[in-house]
C-alpha cells in the first residue's frame, strides 16, 4: 500500500485529485499546490467525494500542525500528528461524516417510501374504479326498474 501510494503521488501533478483502481480498491489521491499529498485507500463502495473531503481536512490540519520544512524528510517516528485517528474513525461511516451523503441517503429512503405509497394508492384507485363501475351498472338497473314502475303506476 505504501509503494502504491508513493507511486500514485509521484505520477500526480500539483493541485490534482484522482482516483486510481488497484485490484479491488480505489486509491484516492490529492496533491496540493504546495506538494503536500495524501492518499485514501478504500473499497469501491466508499464515495469518492467523501474520501476527497477527508483528504482535504487531514492535509489542512496537518499543514497547520507540522512545519513545512519537516514534510519532505519526516516519518511517523519524527512527526507527531495526532488528528489522523479521529478523522479516520469519524469517516468510517461516510453517511454520518458527510452531510451531502447523509441527505442523499435520506432522499433515497424517501423515494422508496414514496414509490411504495404510490403503488398502494394505485391499487386502491383500481379498486375504486371497479367499484364505481359496479355502482354505475347498478344505478342504471335501478333507474330502468324505477322508470318501469312509474310508467305502470301512471297507466292505472
Amino acid at each position: 500500500m505504501t509503494f502504491t501510494s508513493q507511486l500514485i503521488v509521484e505520477r500526480s501533478g500539483k493541485g490534482s485529485r484522482a482516483s486510481v483502481k488497484e485490484q479491488e480498491y480505489l486509491c484516492h489521491v490529492y496533491v496540493r499546490n504546495d506538494s503536500l499529498a495524501g492518499v485514501v485507500i478504500a473499497d469501491s463502495e466508499y464515495p469518492s467525494r467523501v474520501a476527497f473531503t477527508l483528504l482535504e481536512k487531514v492535509l489542512d490540519e496537518f499543514s497547520k500542525q507540522v512545519d513545512r520544512i519537516d514534510w519532505p524528510t519526516g516519518s511517523p517516528d519524527t512527526i507527531k500528528y495526532t488528528g489522523l485517528d479521529s478523522h479516520l474513525s469519524r469517516y468510517q461511516n461516510p453517511r454520518e461524516a458527510d452531510p451531502m451523503t447523509k441527505v442523499q441517503a435520506e432522499l433515497d429512503e424517501t423515494k422508496i417510501i414514496l414509490h411504495n405509497t404510490m403503488e398502494s394508492i394505485g391499487e386502491k384507485l383500481d379498486d375504486l374504479v371497479s367499484k364505481s363501475e359496479v355502482l354505475g351498472i347498478q344505478s342504471k338497473a335501478f333507474y330502468k326498474t324505477a322508470r318501469k314502475q312509474n310508467s305502470c303506476c301512471a297507466i292505472m
